[in-house]
């Protein structure tokens, strides 16, 4: 008992104090997206509002059990919740329900449903945490490297294979952690990361004439500043830039043919080259609306009108942050943001103290995706990134979400905890 009670008065009370008051800020705001004048109390267990204090209080229960447990089993089973995930994930494709056009999902009967793919980023952030715990590892090695690369890479092509393409994408955060911790290349991976969505959405808006112009430009430039300056590197800059064209040539081959046609469809809704409010553009049209009502203060819990009027499909899931707009207005949505940034912030002031590689590596891993996931349900909603139905951790409805969510930061908080006692 002795020892129990030691652990919890080790716990960085502040991570929790701030998870909390997201789930709490989620579950009101789950209850006005989808308030129901014939069920008006939040502990309707009928309602999707009162089958989300469920989930919060079973996920609130298994993460006070976690901080029970032996911080050295999930080091020790990283492996194997690894291996458990991905065969989930192998199920999925076998027995999965397609829900709009993503099969991610195994139904378990009674209206429960499950959905790997939330669990196999923190089932990844564990086993690559494991894999550069090992003293044998070194990132500069290229065995270890390939390694670490399948690690992320195999569940991310399996989340595609569901035609999943947003949890796909959070696996990208993982580059984070391998910057982190060294892994060479990953600077320059991040950077032509940033570089090709920036000309695959130059080219879109202006067009391959437009870009080989800009870019001729460019090489023009750089190869005067080379010869005038007398630098050294001439043929690594001319190879990033015969990259860059032929990147730009091939834009338009995969915008059409690589992508399908929902996925084009909200890429030009977001750049303006497609207007279509009442189709494809509909929910980020009305989103806006939304968001932009709320003004400075809002309109006030249950006050919206976008909101009570259900004009925002999904609104308790992947939209919930437009409800949050409308009634809280800019106060309700920066103070969102902001106990955003401070788990972030914390989360990586905690990561940086660990004493081993293992508590580091998975802390800067759900940082990593954490981040990804505000960042692009956040953006959705404004209308500055495509609609790609990810949820935003902590406050949208979802038993998979909020179970995946408490337990990755759980297992965390629990590692930070049982820092001291690692030699």
């Amino acid at each position: 008992m002795n020892e129990r009670n030691s652990i919890i008065g080790k716990v960085d009370w502040l991570t929790v104090l701030i998870y909390l008051a997201l789930i709490i800020i989620g579950w009101f705001s789950i209850f006005s997206a989808k308030y129901d004048e014939m069920h008006p109390s939040i502990f309707d267990m009928s309602q999707v509002y009162g089958k989300q204090l469920i989930w919060i209080g079973a996920s609130l229960l298994i993460g006070f059990i976690i901080l029970l447990i032996d911080a050295k089993f999930f080091n020790a089973f990283s492996l194997w919740i690894y291996i458990f995930f991905l065969f989930s994930l192998f199920a999925v494709l076998v027995y999965g329900k397609a829900t709009k056009g993503a099969t991610s999902w195994i139904d378990l009967g009674a209206g429960i449903k499950f959905q790997p793919s939330e669990f196999a980023k923190m089932a990844t952030a564990l086993a690559l945490a494991g894999h550069l715990d090992r003293l044998d590892v070194d990132l500069q090695k290229r065995k270890d490297q390939i390694v670490a690369a399948v690690i992320v890479l195999i569940p991310m092509a399996l989340v595609l294979l569901q035609n999943d393409t947003g949890s796909a994408i959070v696996f990208v955060s993982f580059i984070f952690v391998l910057y982190r911790e060294g892994f060479p290349g990953a600077g320059w991976v991040m950077a032509a990361g940033v570089v090709a969505i920036l000309l695959f959405i130059f080219t879109l808006i202006w067009s391959q004439k437009v870009m080989y112009i800009i870019l001729g430009s460019l090489l023009v430039l750089a190869v005067v500043y080379y010869i005038v300056a007398k630098r050294k590197g001439i043929v690594k800059m001319l190879a990033v830039f015969a990259f860059m064209f032929v990147f730009v040539f091939s834009v338009d081959y995969a915008f059409h043919n690589v992508l399908q046609q929902h996925q084009q469809n909200r890429i030009l809704v977001m750049l303006g080259k497609l207007d279509d409010p009442q189709g494809v553009g509909y929910n980020v049209h009305q989103s806006k609306i939304a968001i932009g009502s709320g003004g400075l203060t809002g309109k006030g819990f249950l006050q919206g009108t976008q909101t009570k009027y259900d004009f925002v499909p999904e609104q308790h899931t992947d939209f919930i942050f437009c409800t949050v707009g409308e009634e809280g207005g800019f106060v309700g949505t920066a103070v969102v943001v902001l106990l955003y940034v401070a788990l972030l912030i914390r989360i990586i002031i905690l990561a940086e103290r660990q004493r081993s590689t293992f508590s580091r590596v998975y802390g800067y891993a759900i940082a990593g995706i954490l981040f990804v996931h505000v960042a692009i349900n956040i953006g959705m909603t404004i209308g500055l990134v495509p609609v790609i139905g990810i949820p935003l951790p902590f406050l949208s409805y979802g038993g998979s979400s909020m179970l995946a969510f408490t337990i990755m930061l759980a297992i965390f908080v629990k590692q930070d905890a049982n820092r001291l006692n690692i030699l």
